[in-house]
């Protein structure tokens, strides 16, 4: 039988689902199952946006252009402009998701054997989209007793060598909701000029800023404009991760072009979700006040319950909706696999991602999890309560 190829063996499989059996089998057996494993809001999706698809008046879905339509791209630049990011509708590729976006920013940027250096934990997509480019992830590692933090940029530049390209930030973070601050992204522009690198920012949770916290885009660094790429999406920032809509955004007309070949060979991006998209441009600033008042409490609710359980430490996110707890247990991915196996409390238990698939350093993130807080805040509470009661139990606890 004939063989697979070198990338499909090295495609990692996602953290993030591979313990999905573990709790179809527990559903199947009665258990209720909380999900704090996947960033999948449930937070409604925009009533413009659901109005634009129903009131959908066309004969032909008809391919659009391969950037996107000219419409919502248009839209989408005066969006950022009065955001006070400068990005026109040239400097805009609409994608296929996020995904596809930062795949056709690394095979515009980087040539095979190439290395991409991202701060750890990561976003765990990020290798398999490094692995679909023929890239190497050089990981460098941030701590969770500092929040996960910049790492020093002294650690930074050590890991620079000739085959570095890039480096790669998601701001805020996934998993760690971590929010990077000016100073710390003028330290990354001093050494991406220093060294002639490409600067990828992946700003999908951009909106989710929290206690007075303000994102600050890598679209307002200055003297690197020709360096930096932004990855955006609508996934997230509208609950709408099933309308496949990103973006690439750059001011490297080079970069730009050679992005655009990759996306006349897909032909182009949804047609449907990017009308979709473009009416949920018309979202009232109401709605995002209210998400981030929403995800505020339950970020409160999940961490500081964490936080009050004896042995685990989670710092506070200041972005996006996720965080990173360490437990004090043996192991985390068999700690959430024997959650799913043979824990229940009042017929409840909670799956959560095993941290150490967000490093790339082995052995890293063994005690850790990440947690999505996505769920309404009565499900969380019983999520916690039923941490806590699995950690007075559970065989492995150190």
């Amino acid at each position: 039988m004939p063989s697979i190829s070198i990338k499909a063996e090295a495609m990692p499989a996602s953290p993030i689902r591979k313990l999905v059996p573990y709790a179809e089998a527990a559903k199947k057996r009665g258990t209720k199952v909380y999900h704090l494993n996947i960033g999948q809001p449930d937070i409604e999706t925009p009533e413009v946006a659901l109005r634009a698809i129903k009131q959908l008046d066309r004969k032909v879905i008809e391919y659009s252009h391969s950037a996107g339509f000219e419409s919502y791209r248009n839209k989408l630049s005066i969006a950022y402009l009065n955001q006070g990011l400068p990005i026109n509708t040239e400097d805009i590729l609409v994608t296929t998701g996020g995904s596809e976006a930062l795949i056709f920013g690394f095979m515009s940027t980087c040539n095979p054997g190439d290395e991409i250096i991202i701060p750890e934990p990561f976003y765990a997509n990020y290798n398999g989209f490094a692995v679909s480019a023929g890239l190497s992830v050089v990981p460098v590692t941030s701590h969770i007793e500092k929040s996960f933090a910049l790492p020093p940029v002294e650690e930074i530049e050590l890991k620079i060598t000739n085959k570095t390209k890039a480096i790669v930030i998601c701001n805020p973070g996934n998993p760690t909701g971590y929010l990077y601050s000016q100073k710390e992204l003028e330290q990354l522009r001093d050494i991406v000029k220093k060294y002639d690198l490409f600067l990828f920012a992946d700003e999908v949770y951009r909106e989710f800023c929290y206690d007075g916290h303000k994102p600050f885009s890598v679209m307002n660094l200055k003297g690197i404009e020709n360096h930096v790429v932004m990855v955006d999406s609508v996934s997230k920032r509208y609950s709408m991760c099933g309308a496949r809509i990103g973006a690439l955004i750059t001011k490297n007309k080079e970069v730009m072009a050679a992005a655009l070949k990759f996306g006349q060979a897909r032909l182009s991006p949804p047609t449907v979700d990017q009308i979709a998209a473009e009416a949920a441009l018309d979202t009232p600033q109401s709605y995002f006040d209210n998400v981030v008042s929403e995800y505020v409490e339950r970020r409160n609710i999940m961490v500081d319950g964490l936080n009050a359980i004896p042995g685990v430490f989670c710092p506070k996110p200041s972005g996006a909706f996720y965080c990173v707890a360490r437990f004090p247990v043996d192991d985390a991915e068999r700690f959430c696999q024997w959650l799913l196996e043979e824990f229940n409390y009042k017929g409840q238990t909670v799956m959560m991602a095993p941290a150490n698939g967000f490093y790339s350093t082995g052995g890293a993130g063994k005690n850790e999890a990440r947690i999505a807080y996505v769920l309404n805040k009565e499900s969380l509470r019983n999520a916690v309560e039923c941490l806590k009661e699995a950690l007075l139990v559970y065989p492995g606890k150190v």
